[in-house]
């Protein structure tokens, strides 16, 4: 097993200089982000996906952007101004326990978690949040690289998501990752299940 401080390190020095030449956001966001939607980045970073989020959603749409590092929040915001998205987006510093986000409860329409969920402590905790946060029939996608996760850590965080009340919409393929599409279902009497 590759070791985290390893695959750290080929994350920055391989991978994120490089990124834009091989990842392209839009194209995994198109079929899920629309104009005026308000939309969720969970553990945005320094807005790889953000900006382009915000790009979708246009002037009557928001991104709510949430990192536990404070320093990751600033260089977004940096990067937001110099796009001239800054209104769009509402970037947060959040913690492992609280995302920060219990005030759009219900109101998220989409939300992504690229690169994120198997660093969580407690996974099902951060996909309630995530499931409290989105509309009835709203949608999570999860992101994991293939270098970080094993085929048993992808298993998990499907049981997570299953037990946060998920329903698996699919598996989108990707080049280099693996991802999950989730979704807020709801029951036959119009409630969402928690």
């Amino acid at each position: 097993m590759i070791s985290k401080t390893l695959t750290r390190w080929i994350d920055w020095i391989l991978v994120n200089p490089m990124r834009h030449l091989f990842e392209k956001p839009e194209k995994v966001l198109k079929d899920y982000v629309k104009e005026g939607m308000t939309v969720l980045d969970v553990g945005c970073g320094e807005g790889f996906y953000s900006i382009r989020m915000a790009r979708l959603v246009g002037p009557q749409g928001r991104v709510v952007c949430v990192d536990t590092r404070a320093e990751a929040i600033e260089s977004l915001k940096e990067r937001a101004a110099e796009a001239e998205l800054l209104p769009l987006i509402e970037p947060r510093v959040c913690s492992e326990e609280d995302l920060a986000i219990a005030d759009v409860a219900h109101r998220i329409d989409f939300a992504v978690g690229v690169y994120v969920v198997h660093h969580a402590t407690d996974a099902v905790r951060l996909m309630r949040d995530v499931y409290r946060a989105l509309r009835p029939g709203g949608t999570f996608l999860v992101i994991e690289p293939r270098h970080h996760a094993s085929a048993r850590e992808c298993e998990a965080t499907e049981a997570a998501a299953r037990e946060a009340g998920f329903a698996i919409a699919g598996h989108p393929k990707l080049r280099r990752d693996w991802s999950v599409s989730l979704e807020k279902v709801t029951r036959s009497g119009g409630e969402a299940s928690s």
